[in-house]
């Protein structure tokens, strides 16, 4: 058959027009056993709801937009699964979007907004100037993720990123080492969270009356685990003397660790290691990586509380949310006692 109408729900559910309205758009008032109802003729005739019909009758479309920098990043590609999932949970969908962090597709993002297609959008920006960002319109609600600098007129989630750093070089510290690198600064890079991470990191260094050389930040052409990878081997080649790793992400980790393995270097009995977004890469690789871990269904359940508040009707000033981290100690960083448990 063509396209399936709202009237073929009804005759097929044997309800009227307006009932089957009021289930598509999640009116609370009707009953379970009539929801049931139009739900099975839904499902049964495959019909899909018209967006632009909805948007003319409620103002909304139903949709949000999530816009990221890589959507084959494994921390980005976790996030949006969580995203997704709250989005579904409350009736939404998600229109996915990658910037790859060019200026020009994270201002099409935020220009585009506008169009029609989408509520709101959830967006992590990069290149976007913090004057850029308030001089947003309040027409489609944006809730911003990421470190970069947030004008007070825009609603923003993120983790702290220089305490989590700071806690992640303190566990490397206590379990002994006292030359750690961290794994790296990038070039070009223009994001703000490797920025907060060095911070994090020399602060635990300076509290524990650690003294380095600029050497021991590392540095990376790009944000490949290839490019970690021949940092690190950079690194031994010049003779740099360290014992422990703080990486940016868990990507670095990994090519941290096939490096120290094509030297033959234990992890972590000659080197300790920390990653960094607790993704499926520290999970599974060998050995598992103790890694800084972003409560990722805390950030995808505050970006939506934010959202669907601005879409009811919020209009007051930028709400700004740190949620929870921890660290997931696995083999590469055990605690002391693990580490004395495994000899």
């Amino acid at each position: 058959m063509g396209r399936v109408r709202l009237a073929d729900v009804a005759a097929y559910a044997g309800v009227s027009m307006k009932t089957v309205s009021n289930v598509v758009h999640d009116y609370p008032h009707v009953k379970p056993e009539m929801r049931q109802r139009v739900q099975e003729a839904i499902d049964a005739l495959g019909y899909r709801p018209n967006v632009t019909a909805r948007r003319l009758a409620t103002g909304r479309t139903g949709m949000v937009a999530l816009a990221v920098p890589e959507i084959d990043h494994p921390y980005f590609s976790e996030l949006s699964r969580r995203i997704a999932e709250q989005a579904a949970s409350r009736g939404y969908r998600v229109l996915m979007e990658q910037t790859l962090s060019e200026p020009g597709a994270e201002r099409a993002v935020l220009r585009d907004r506008e169009e029609g297609l989408v509520d709101g959008v959830i967006f992590h920006p990069v290149s976007t100037t913090q004057g850029e960002l308030a001089r947003l319109s309040r027409d489609v609600p944006v809730v911003l993720l990421g470190e970069a600098a947030i004008p007070l007129t825009v609603d923003h989630v993120m983790i702290d990123n220089v305490a989590a750093a700071r806690e992640a070089t303190e566990h490397l510290l206590s379990l002994g080492a006292r030359r750690p690198v961290f794994l790296a600064a990038v070039d070009g890079d223009v994001t703000v969270s490797t920025d907060r991470r060095l911070e994090g990191f020399q602060d635990a260094l300076q509290a524990a009356g650690v003294r380095l050389p600029s050497s021991h930040v590392l540095t990376a052409r790009d944000f490949s685990p290839q490019a970690s990878s021949e940092a690190v081997t950079r690194a031994l080649d010049a003779g740099l003397d360290f014992d422990a790793i703080l990486c940016r992400d868990d990507q670095f980790a990994v090519g941290a660790l096939a490096a120290l393995h094509g030297r033959g270097i234990s992890v972590p009995d000659e080197i300790a290691l920390v990653g960094w977004d607790d993704t499926a890469l520290s999970r599974f690789a060998y050995p598992a990586i103790t890694s800084v871990s972003p409560d990722k269904a805390a950030l995808a359940t505050t970006a939506l509380d934010l959202l669907l508040a601005r879409i009811g009707g919020y209009h007051g000033p930028g709400r700004h949310a740190i949620t929870p981290h921890t660290l997931a100690v696995r083999e590469s960083a055990p605690t002391m006692t693990e580490a004395a448990a495994a000899v």
